[in-house]
């Protein structure tokens, strides 16, 4: 229900006021912030990212068409909100360091849509087809009370690389000589590469947020080559940056070319105990060596990492030969905490449903709502108590329960204290109603052709035979 804002989320918004107002001088206006108070609550509410729903949860009491307006048209500082939130978190938790962390996600949409930005053919990583979508690269900070967002990007591929790639992959299988196939043309700024776009994201963290010191830069094996590795520890001002290499990558041993696979396999590894994400214990096969690796042009740690019950080795880099091999190793396992960051978000965010804004910032827009929330959750009293105190914390589907209970509560307080309790109550009876789900149940038959399951006249003769 949006009857009564509660306490926790009109706090959030006016210490972001106050932190938009020290970065940018444009900090929110008294009905900017009931706006965001509002549309704050009624993606946590509803879980859905629809002007018509948030009208419904607030019994009519604000517009979708008012709603609307002020996303489109308000004069708000959205290229500064995240940052502005992000300070208010820090603030909050007294954060000083952590660890980034990059990954990239995407969002799958209609095949005929025109409006939404960004839609191009998406690879799947789960079947190895193709759908249309909207791909982004996030990168969250990592520290030792807490998981944060606190960047984003959207990815769009160069029309003309992508051409490129598929008259190049045609004159490959029709045998055209090399020198006669197409020649790559010149990348475009206007379409970034996803790794141009992450160290953009880590210049801009470090750019915004001196206070905090980087740990570490942990990205997949995308960025796993010299040019990213390099970069981001250069704009971080962090020396150890850790990705993956690829099996077939080649290294130099006493002065000749291998692969990472012939190098580590010339011995059996140690086998021992990994803590994984600071708790749980997993049984581990390990190798590590200071050693050049030739795409790279230099010395790099590398790590042969094989879990128990895996038969091939993965192959963890760090550009930081002063570590150890387990640190490294045991850095690198934060990783996994991204995708965890990214099923929450997909699942609790808002944006991933009905979430269908037009135009680039209509879609940058929305994002950053859904990632307010996320911020907004994290200063939940609960949870904050929780975190404070070192105790463990709770997930975000469980503080959107306690969220939806408090506003229930309150808003029945509110038609128990109605001029017209009867008219308020009928007004919140409907809501309650269309926000039910309603689904067709696949366990029943009823409706659908069964087929004849009796005799068949005509063929009674078969039953004497």
């Amino acid at each position: 229900m949006l009857i009564r804002p509660l306490k926790f989320v009109v706090d959030y918004i006016s210490a972001l006021s106050g932190s938009l107002d020290s970065i940018s001088s444009q900090k929110l206006s008294q009905s900017q912030q009931t706006w965001f108070v509002t549309i704050l609550m009624g993606i946590i509410t509803s879980g859905c990212f629809n002007w018509a729903s948030f009208e419904r949860k607030s019994l009519s009491a604000f517009k979708e068409s008012r709603l609307r307006w002020v996303f489109q048209n308000a004069k708000i500082a959205w290229g500064s909100l995240l940052q502005a939130s992000s300070r208010v978190v820090f603030s909050h938790y007294k954060l000083q360091k952590g660890v980034l962390v990059l990954d990239d996600s995407d969002k799958a949409r209609s095949r005929n849509t025109s409006k939404i930005a960004g839609v191009h053919k998406v690879k799947d990583k789960k079947t190895g087809g193709w759908f249309n979508g909207q791909e982004f690269i996030f990168l969250i900070l990592v520290t030792d009370t807490l998981t944060i967002p606190v960047g984003f990007r959207f990815y769009n591929p160069d029309p003309c690389i992508k051409a490129w790639r598929k008259t190049r992959k045609a004159q490959t299988k029709a045998g055209v000589p090399v020198k006669q196939r197409a020649k790559k043309p010149k990348l475009n700024p206007a379409y970034p590469s996803k790794q141009t776009i992450a160290l953009e994201l880590l210049a801009e963290f470090s750019k915004n947020h001196p206070n905090i010191t980087v740990q570490a830069v942990l990205a997949d094996a995308l960025y796993g080559n010299a040019k990213f590795m390099d970069k981001a520890a250069s704009v971080t001002s962090c020396s150890q940056v850790i990705s993956q290499l690829r099996k077939n990558q080649l290294v130099v041993s006493c002065g000749k070319k291998i692969s990472l696979t012939n190098y580590f396999e010339r011995n059996k590894g140690v086998k021992t105990t990994l803590k994984v994400r600071g708790s749980q214990d997993k049984n581990v096969t390990m190798q590590a060596a200071r050693i050049v690796v030739k795409a790279h042009g230099k010395k790099r740690f590398v790590i042969a990492l094989k879990y128990e019950g895996e038969t091939d080795y993965r192959f963890i880099v760090g550009t930081d030969l002063s570590w150890r091999h387990q640190d490294i190793v045991r850095t690198y396992t934060l990783r996994w905490l991204i995708e965890v960051f990214i099923q929450d978000w997909k699942a609790h965010g808002g944006w991933n449903k009905l979430s269908k804004q037009q135009g680039d910032k209509g879609a940058m827009q929305g994002i950053t709502l859904s990632l307010l929330c996320d911020h907004l959750l994290l200063l939940h009293p609960e949870q904050s108590a929780r975190l404070k105190n070192k105790q463990p914390a709770m997930p975000v589907g469980c503080l959107i329960e306690h969220v939806n209970a408090q506003a229930l509560i309150d808003g029945v307080s509110s038609i128990v204290h109605a001029k017209e309790p009867k008219k308020e109550f009928d007004k919140f009876k409907e809501v309650i109603q269309e926000s039910l789900p309603d689904r067709n149940s696949t366990k029943h038959m009823v409706g659908l052709d069964l087929g004849r399951m009796e005799p068949t006249p005509s063929l009674k003769y078969q039953k004497q035979a």
